[in-house]
């Protein structure tokens, strides 16, 4: 590619990021989105955040899925989950989750 080809590719991406992004500040208030619609967009950013941290729980460094207590990330998880559960306190959770995920690191590289 010349430098003309990367510059037009660049804008005419520019462009399309804009007007989608832009397109429901534009439109939005003529459409009308169906209420059943908005009830399952309000699970999207659960859905979203599950499918981006279960990966990293669950799978190694090379691809493959382990499941079983020598993956500490995965044992911290579900420490955490349950510590939320308990407590209902994201920042705690946070806190804990990392805490406790730093605590088993440490004593797995000194065994």
């Amino acid at each position: 590619m010349t430098d003309w080809e990367v510059w037009v590719v660049i804008g005419v991406l520019a462009l399309a990021t804009a007007a989608t992004r832009s397109s429901f500040w534009l439109i939005g208030h003529h459409i009308t989105i169906p209420k059943r619609v908005q009830e399952m967009l309000r699970y999207a950013p659960a859905c979203a955040l599950a499918a981006i941290v279960a990966p990293d729980l669950i799978l190694a460094a090379d691809g493959r899925a382990v499941l079983d207590l020598s993956n500490l990330k995965l044992v911290s998880g579900i420490v955490a989950t349950i510590y939320y559960l308990l407590r209902r306190n994201m920042l705690e959770t946070i806190v804990f989750g990392m805490a406790f995920f730093t605590a088993l690191r440490l004593m797995y590289v000194v065994q």
